[in-house]
């Protein structure tokens, strides 16, 4: 028995495992993650499933939608929304989410310039009059570099027991294998684009020859689409309205990176200040107990404080110390960390960012910070 399929010989049940509609979502997945796209637009997007697990794939920077059905997507669009963790810890990419109401038979500029395009069981929805469009709109003027098109193959419906004409009441129609890649090859040749055919849902075993349950194609663009062309096919007036469109926080964003810089070195500061306090009262207490003994009143605690945060080098002259109730620590110093120095990239860009937002020293080479504990959080 394959491992993705079970069949109850008695009852004639046939089950999926995972279910169908996950195994199509991986194949996406498995495929983003080979040609790492960074413009994804899923066309007959229904509740938005496929485009909510698309948004966890790092290399995507921008993912559409579009559904002819405004209501289905509303339902479930609040999952594309940014959740108050990526505001608290946004990434280095960027990331716009957008869905569109609207007809795969209608062209319009907001679908241009995407690498991967997906039709996951939209084909079959069509009426004849969308589907003689859906080529020129799809493969012609959005040309994408993938389109990735899945429907059924109605050679597997008869291992369905519930199925008597199609899987859906929407369905229109449902292609064999010979149908499909009739259409998908024709179309591939009028647009300059290969196709290979594949699918998910295995068969059980004996019954090979009916295929897969859901048959896809792969098509890949053969050469790149001149500029001027696409430029020329430009609609005048959008055919779609933009139902949601979210923005998420990215340190791309100086404002969003001017954030996490001052709160990483805030923290980072606060971690420097406390050990070299830490030290300084280890001593002064070992001090107390043989005041005879000659020591430094510094530096071995600045020993004892550098190796303990990973013997960072700090230059002669700009150690950490204290005056009065205020602690003076060198931005060479927080610089050094691997995270502040992550985020800046330079030590120019990391005064630039902090200026004006952590209390700096005169010269502006050290953030000061009070020794008080309840103004630490300032």
């Amino acid at each position: 028995m394959d491992e993705n399929f079970q069949n109850e010989q008695f009852t004639g049940v046939i089950k999926f495992t995972p279910p169908l509609y996950k195994q199509r979502y991986q194949f996406i997945k498995d495929l983003v993650g080979k040609y790492k796209p960074k413009k994804v637009a899923d066309l007959g997007c229904a509740d938005c499933t496929l485009l909510w697990m698309l948004k966890f794939c790092s290399c995507i920077e921008v993912l559409a939608g579009l559904d002819i059905c405004a209501s289905v997507m509303k339902e479930k669009m609040h999952r594309l929304s940014p959740l108050p963790g990526d505001y608290l810890q946004p990434t280095e990419r960027s990331l716009t989410v957008t869905l569109h109401h609207g007809s795969v038979a209608h062209k319009d500029a907001c679908m241009l310039g995407f690498d991967l395009v997906t039709c996951i069981e939209l084909l079959e929805h069509l009426e004849q009059s969308e589907l003689k469009k859906f080529p020129e709109v799809v493969f012609g003027f959005m040309s994408p570099s993938i389109v990735v098109i899945s429907t059924p193959n109605s050679e597997f419906n008869p291992l369905l027991p519930e199925v008597t004409l199609f899987r859906h009441s929407d369905h229109k129609f449902e292609w064999n294998r010979t149908q499909f890649q009739s259409w998908a090859l024709e179309t591939a040749r009028r647009y300059d684009y290969s196709v290979e055919f594949t699918g998910v849902g295995q068969p059980p075993k004996g019954m090979e020859n009916v295929g897969f349950c859901t048959q896809i194609g792969v098509f890949v663009r053969k050469y790149p689409k001149a500029s001027e062309s696409a430029q020329s096919d430009k609609p005048t007036e959008a055919a779609y309205k933009t139902v949601f469109k979210a923005v998420y926080p990215s340190l791309k964003d100086e404002k969003y990176l001017q954030n996490a810089v001052v709160s990483e070195v805030i923290f980072t500061a606060q971690i420097i200040k406390q050990r070299l306090l830490d030290c300084l009262m280890s001593e002064h207490e070992e001090y107390n107990d043989h005041p005879t003994e000659s020591k430094s009143k510094f530096q071995p605690s600045m020993n004892c404080f550098l190796e303990d945060l990973g013997k960072l080098v700090v230059e002669k002259g700009m150690e950490p110390f204290v005056d009065g109730n205020v602690v003076y620590l060198p931005l060479t110093t927080i610089f050094s960390f691997p995270k502040v120095n992550q985020l800046c990239g330079t030590f120019e860009k990391l005064h630039k960012l902090i200026a004006g937002k952590v209390m700096l020293s005169s010269d502006g080479s050290a953030v000061m910070l009070t020794t008080e504990h309840e103004n630490e959080e300032n």
